[in-house]
């Protein structure tokens, strides 16, 4: 019966029209002018910070994700920017000393003052690792920058590093700085330019409902596991880095 019902409407409904209506109904699509937006139909954003006065913000659950699954290389001689906190929550005792670098002097965090693009204040081949959070968008010169980070690191060292993909753009003190974002392609081809292609890996989180969630400032708490961890490579909201200097 189902087949013969199959058969008479493909004699009625044209076959493109036909597969266009199974496609949509598989893909659960709304007709167009029938989506509808909820809380989200607005100009301004539901929280500009990221998410942080809701709770957890979205990309912080990605960041975290990636720093627990390479805490082994969080030991020795630790290298931070702007303060020590995943430094001590990720490397604990495997930590034998522990640096803060920022750009900016009066950070009481701070052993190091400096630039990573131009600073001889850095000391080459020091760190066993480098935790770089959220900072490349931050710097123009990304070249210079990337050099650096081979220069301060000993030889089979680590940088743990992330960098926003689809993101808004910070209103602090940092919005002046904000110049990039990234996806999976431009930060490998950033870092394979002065590391192996073997010693750098690379990973994207992200998709469309996280996405969206992001931008509009929700936090990982209004999502559930499995709506954060699946991944669409159209949709690259945060960048995850992991080089070994040979």
């Amino acid at each position: 019966m189902k087949n013969t019902a199959k058969k008479i409407i493909r004699q009625i409904v044209p076959a493109p029209v036909l597969d266009k209506l199974i496609a949509k109904i598989y893909n659960n699509t709304p007709a167009v002018g029938c989506v509808n937006f909820g809380g989200l139909r607005r100009l301004n954003p539901i929280s500009r910070e990221f998410g942080y006065d809701r709770g957890l913000p979205i990309d912080r659950y990605y960041i975290e994700n990636f720093l627990d699954s390479q805490s082994l290389d969080v030991h020795g001689r630790v290298l931070e920017i702007g303060d020590a906190t995943y430094t001590r929550r990720f490397g604990g005792d495997r930590v034998t000393k522990s640096d803060v670098l920022h750009v900016i002097e009066g950070n009481p965090a701070a052993t190091i003052v400096g630039d990573l693009t131009n600073s001889d204040l850095i000391p080459s081949a020091s760190f066993d690792c480098l935790i770089l959070t959220q900072t490349l968008q931050l710097i123009y010169n990304l070249q210079d920058a990337v050099t650096t980070i081979d220069r301060i690191l000993k030889p089979g060292g680590v940088a743990l590093i992330t960098v926003p993909g689809i993101s808004q753009i910070a209103i602090d003190e940092w919005k002046d700085y904000w110049c990039w974002s990234f996806t999976e392609i431009s930060a490998r081809r950033l870092f394979t330019e002065i590391f192996p292609a073997d010693n750098v890996t690379i990973e994207y989180y992200g998709n469309i409902l996280t996405t969206t969630a992001f931008l509009q400032g929700l936090a990982t708490q209004e999502l559930t596991t499995a709506e954060l961890d699946d991944r669409d490579p159209c949709y690259q909201m945060l960048i995850t880095i992991r080089v070994v200097k040979p």
